[in-house]
């Protein structure tokens, strides 16, 4: 046994190591029974059980998953046995494992759990303790593991299992969320909430007397926040979102949630991670307010409840913006402009304006949009989300009743005339090098911006078209000269000129085509939209000749 386990340990490594394809095709071949004979069971964990070569433990663990997923008629007590092995071994020799052990010994004990979930409903309440008990061992390693689990096991959950039917994973999913969901945005919150007080309540009893408790606390607390994320991540009523867009719907938390989200508690929590921690558990943090930001509006008890929720994270982003507090890493940036579009995806502009402390918070956004417009290197792929919330703040005015003021007309105008100038600057930059990437040569991200801009340009139309002519008449002048110079003649700054029509042309383009879109198409709209199209069309018959 010894001399074959050695053998075997050392096709493992020539499986996973070996430059040569030959040693490897023969490796995989001789391998080949562990992962597609479901009698191999037995002899996957004989191998965990004796082997000391993390490859031989990564080929036992990859190969009971693959077992386990391809064959769904293993007997359920096979499954259950399985399930408590995985977790035996976790419990004892989770400290030593390499971490691509670890990982993929997480995945195939969610997979077990996850293929025998509805073998025994009764038997839920003990799955979860099983994993629980991680939570509650000497040690932080343990309780990190613990976090671990949960949090694979609730994507595991959440996607659909190769081989499996998209019906079959619909009662997975659902059984799932009923019986379990909500009791792990529990352990999430309330770890976290440990974690933030410096390892205090359940935490600090996991922990040895005279241990070095610091250095895993930033580990937990990213895990803790990933599992917040993951369970408000989950597809709740089976719409399995495109995930290739980064726009999210409306969160459809069952209304058993709704003490947890209605609570303070959990709002300021998140804030509180955000403030004092850096990337990823800070931008997480702010990635879980963006999907409480847009939780149904029915699960609410009532308008005063729901108003109350929106004035924290009204006030709660109004402090962020004030202190500028963290919004210099990229990451938290980015999720930020994304939790600040949210709110007006999901409240009308007449919740906003009601809201105590509304005109510090308009007045915050418009100046952080001003920031992030002239930063276009820094933020580009960010202000998509400035634009959109500021083209939806104006599309509700129309709707807007009562005599709270919205602020927009103090703002909008040198929001826009920002937009078309830093734009124009951007020209210049590209062609002195200072620029990594010219904006105008990302077409889908170039049309993103565009999208906004009619109803932004449209709200103050006329000062609009001023601010445009004074940029498109001495451009097109120029143009002209250019055009009628001499053959050989000096042409310094011409790049700079067409690129900057081109921005011109692109924005005038937007704008007069947006009419259709925008609630502003009367006469003498209809004049000004004429004033700039007589414009392009001026510098089309320069081009011409």
């Amino acid at each position: 046994m010894t001399q074959s386990l050695a053998e075997l340990e050392q096709l493992c490594n020539v499986l996973y190591n070996s430059h040569n394809q030959n040693e490897r095709a023969h490796a995989e071949g001789v391998l080949r029974p562990f992962s597609t004979n479901a009698e191999y069971i037995p002899q996957c964990k004989a191998i965990l059980d004796a082997a000391a070569s993390p490859y031989a433990q990564l080929f036992a663990t990859s190969s009971l998953t693959k077992l386990l997923t391809d064959h769904p008629n293993t007997p359920s007590g096979l499954r259950s046995d399985t399930r408590k092995y995985c977790v035996g071994f976790l419990a004892s020799k989770s400290d030593a494992l390499e971490s691509f052990v670890l990982i993929a010994q997480i995945q195939l004990l969610s997979r077990v759990i996850k293929t025998g979930w509805l073998d025994d409903p009764d038997a839920h309440e003990t799955i979860l303790d099983e994993v629980m008990d991680f939570l509650k061992q000497p040690g932080e390693g343990h309780y990190l593991v613990g976090l671990k689990i949960f949090n694979q096991l609730v994507m595991e959950m959440n996607q659909q299992t190769p081989g499996t039917s998209l019906i079959s994973q619909r009662k997975i999913a659902v059984s799932f969320r009923h019986d379990a969901l909500l009791r792990l945005f529990r352990v999430a919150l309330q770890g976290l909430q440990s974690l933030m007080e410096g390892g205090g309540g359940a935490l600090a009893d996991t922990q040895n007397p005279g241990q070095n408790t610091t250095s895993l606390k930033p580990k937990l607390r990213e895990q803790c926040v990933k599992l917040t994320l993951n369970c408000l991540s989950y597809d709740f009523v089976g719409t399995s979102l495109d995930e290739s867009t980064e726009d999210i719907g409306t969160i459809q938390v069952p209304s058993s949630w709704r003490e947890l989200i209605e609570d303070p508690a959990t709002t300021n929590l998140l804030l509180d991670v955000y403030k004092r921690n850096a990337p990823p558990t800070s931008s997480c943090a702010l990635e879980c307010l963006v999907r409480l930001a847009s939780v149904r509006r029915s699960l609410f008890a009532s308008e005063v409840e729901r108003n109350e929720y929106l004035r924290r994270l009204i006030n709660g982003t109004s402090d962020i913006l004030s202190k500028n507090q963290g919004l210099g890493e990229h990451d938290n940036y980015h999720e930020f402009c994304r939790l600040l579009s949210r709110l007006k995806t999901n409240y009308q502009l007449s919740e906003l304006v009601a809201v105590d402390g509304y005109q510090k918070w308009i007045q915050g956004v418009a100046e952080f949009t001003l920031t992030s417009l002239q930063s276009w290197q820094w933020a580009s792929s960010s202000v998509y989300y400035l634009l959109t919330l500021w083209s939806r703040l104006i599309s509700s005015v129309p709707y807007l009743k009562g005599e709270a003021p919205s602020m927009l007309d103090q703002y909008v105008p040198k929001i826009t005339e920002t937009f078309i100038t830093s734009r124009l600057d951007s020209v210049t930059a590209v062609a002195r090098g200072e620029a990594d990437e010219d904006p105008l040569d990302d077409e889908e991200r170039l049309q993103d911006q565009l999208e906004s801009l009619p109803h932004l340009c449209r709200f103050k139309y006329d000062a609009t078209v001023s601010f445009l002519v004074t940029k498109l008449d001495p451009a097109i002048a120029e143009f002209t000269r250019y055009a009628n110079a001499p053959a050989g003649s000096n042409t310094e700054g011409l790049e700079i000129l067409e690129g900057r029509l081109t921005w011109l042309v692109y924005i005038v383009g937007a704008v007069v085509r947006g009419r259709l879109s925008c609630s502003s198409a009367d006469n003498a709209n209809e004049s000004l939209d004429g004033d700039l199209a007589y414009r392009v069309f001026q510098l089309i018959q320069v081009m011409d000749h």
